[in-house]
């Protein structure tokens, strides 16, 4: 656990220094999480073709579920900066285990949910009567780690909030070895099958969430800070995160939309639409890694009561979004020859897919405004504020994709809309940026 620093202005050398101590190490363990459905997927496959089916349709189902929850990392940076920069580190790490308390109750809930009806939500799912035994199977054992994934989100909001984003890159990078290692054991070695891949996943995510948790509790014991559940504080934790989970479902419903459009165009776009998707995907993790340096910084700013040094820590990070926009733009540009090759020998499918690459790349500059700015105001706590700006970006882009088999153009008409839906975002977001509204000091907000 680390002291408050200082809060001053400080020069741009300074502000870039602390952005990247932040964003590189939040890249990399943004990057490890991905990899955990990657090894899964490569030691399963091995086992057959239903299997690796049962595997995708549970992973998909999984993935949605704890990505639903992602407020618990976000308003708990948020609220654990504002007091560190308030200089109160005792009742910053409180917050934070208000946040791992609310983590573990919502976790209990999915598993009550989930585990007596998973053959009813794979069966949803459209999951084939041979991927079905199997879906289920990993379904019901991985469900008994969500919790522990959910303590994991909190525990790195709490670390993100204290200006620690290296402890949750080496707990990724272990945990990701472990998870390895412990599938193939268990798949293979004790020959366990697919349900032996589910179990290696539930360890591994038990010890990342136990790691966390000895870090957590070793400072609020240092600090003074309680440990036990505070109803009113587990309370605010979620009033906090509510606005978050808005934010999260309307985004969620737009790339929803986006398949289910692109599934509408043909067999080749819905296959290019999967590679286009992969990729911004991990374009994003490049870009999400300055917005949570920008959660970090902005809630430490506005603690310590210093509105003028966050607006300057905005704009310095919105300069960083843009520049690294353009960066990717042009990587993805240049690397496209050699990156569809990767994903496909179809002719078809790598014409479909290549206009809707330019387009990519070219947005990606506004999506680097969006990023960053959807940080610093997740970083303010001004989550009310974002849900609204999502749905207006959820209602502009729905009928815009709705529209793209009936007019026509094809996958590129669906990534205009996708780049359209972005552009919407960064004028919500900008338009809050500029207003001021969003720069409310003090410890709480």
């Amino acid at each position: 656990m680390t002291q408050a620093p200082a809060t001053s202005r400080g020069t741009r050398r300074q502000q870039d220094r602390e952005i990247v101590a932040l964003a590189v190490p939040a890249f990399g363990a943004l990057v490890a999480e991905p990899l955990f459905v990657m090894a899964d997927s490569a030691i399963v496959g091995h086992l057959g073709t239903a299997q690796l089916a049962g595997l995708g349709v549970a992973s998909a189902l999984l993935t949605t579920a704890v990505s639903v929850f992602v407020f618990l990392a976000y308003a708990t940076t948020a609220a654990v900066a504002r007091r560190v920069g308030a200089g109160d580190l005792p009742a910053a790490i409180r917050q934070g285990m208000d946040g791992i308390w609310l983590a573990i109750l919502l976790g209990a809930l999915v598993i009550a949910v989930i585990l007596p009806t998973a053959p009813a939500i794979v069966d949803l799912f459209g999951a084939s009567h041979t991927a079905a035994p199997y879906a289920t199977t990993y379904l019901r054992i991985s469900a008994l780690g969500i919790p522990a994934m959910l303590v994991v989100l909190a525990s790195t909001g709490v670390l993100r909030g204290l200006q620690d984003t290296k402890t949750p890159l080496y707990v990724a990078v272990a945990g990701f070895v472990a998870n390895a290692v412990l599938n193939a054991g268990l798949v293979y070695g004790a020959g366990l099958g697919i349900a032996g891949s589910a179990w290696g996943t539930v360890i591994a995510q038990c010890g990342m969430a136990a790691v966390y948790l000895v870090v957590v509790v070793h400072g609020a014991r240092r600090h003074g800070a309680s440990l036990r559940p505070d109803s009113s504080g587990i309370r605010a934790s979620a009033q906090a995160g509510a606005p978050l989970l808005v934010r999260t479902l309307s985004l969620r419903a737009i790339l929803m939309i986006a398949t289910a459009v692109a599934a509408r165009l043909g067999d080749a776009d819905i296959a290019a639409h999967q590679i286009v998707l992969s990729l911004w995907n991990l374009l994003a993790f490049a870009l999400d890694a300055i917005a949570i340096a920008g959660q970090a910084i902005i809630g430490r700013y506005l603690g310590a009561d210093d509105a003028v040094g966050a607006r300057q820590a905005c704009r310095r990070m919105v300069e960083w979004g843009v520049a690294v926009g353009v960066v990717l733009g042009v990587l993805v540009v240049l690397a496209r020859p050699v990156f569809l090759p990767l994903f496909t020998s179809d002719s078809t499918v790598k014409d479909v897919a290549l206009p809707a690459l330019v387009i990519v790349a070219l947005s990606q500059p506004i999506c680097g405004v969006v990023f960053v700015l959807d940080g610093v105001l997740m970083g303010a706590g001004d989550g009310p504020y974002l849900a609204k700006a999502m749905l207006v970006t959820l209602a502009v882009f729905a009928p815009a994709a709705l529209l793209v088999p009936v007019l026509g153009g094809g996958l590129t008409a669906l990534w205009a809309a996708m780049t359209l839906m972005m552009t919407v975002r960064m004028l919500t977001l900008w338009l809050r940026a500029r207003s001021g509204r969003w720069l409310v000091t003090g410890a709480t907000r």
